[in-house]
């Protein structure tokens, strides 16, 4: 049924070595926190460690997709107190089918007042100042370095380019 997908993402979610086949307690957790397992009164997150400790193997940090089912089994007895097992363990399934881990503001750029002001470039002063023009877009490689002469002359030389004239061969000396 439709869980052992959601197993399968759980499982995966946060861990690029994880093979789907085993979840460890945090992503179980995560599992019964995002699919509304966790309720905060009939089951809390101490219930559902508790649970996670239970069936898994003594030495074992992960549990299998059995381990798993029989552990929401225990939570669904616990969630569903006035429904039979089977409806119970229905109830919770259904929860679960389908759902992908829910990922919070991963990729949302913060705008605090304090980088706000950090990068507010008409506020640059000294060198800084001038990698910027007055839109505040970078001038670039241009802002940065300091143009080097490279004509070969000493800066300041008057008689810049007349090198050429100087050396020309002229008539051949003897």
């Amino acid at each position: 049924w439709g869980s052992e997908e959601s197993f399968r993402r759980f499982a995966i979610q946060g861990d690029t070595r994880a093979t789907g086949k085993e979840m460890h307690g945090k992503n179980w957790s995560k599992l019964c926190k995002d699919c509304g397992v966790i309720d905060g009164k009939s089951i809390t997150l101490t219930d559902v460690d508790i649970v996670f400790s239970k069936v898994k193997k003594k030495s074992c940090r992960t549990i299998t997709f059995d381990q798993f089912k029989e552990a929401l089994m225990e939570l669904a007895m616990k969630r569903f107190k006035e429904k039979s097992a089977e409806d119970a363990a229905e109830e919770i399934f259904k929860m679960i089918e389908g759902k992908s881990p829910v990922i919070l503001g991963v990729t949302r750029a913060v705008a605090s007042p304090t980088v706000s002001r950090l990068t507010d470039t008409t506020k640059f002063t000294g060198s800084h100042k001038e990698r910027f023009d007055q839109t505040g877009r970078g001038k670039g490689k241009a802002g940065r370095v300091d143009m080097v002469d490279t004509s070969g002359y000493v800066s300041g030389y008057k008689h810049a380019g007349s090198y050429e004239k100087k050396v020309k061969p002229g008539p051949k000396q003897m």
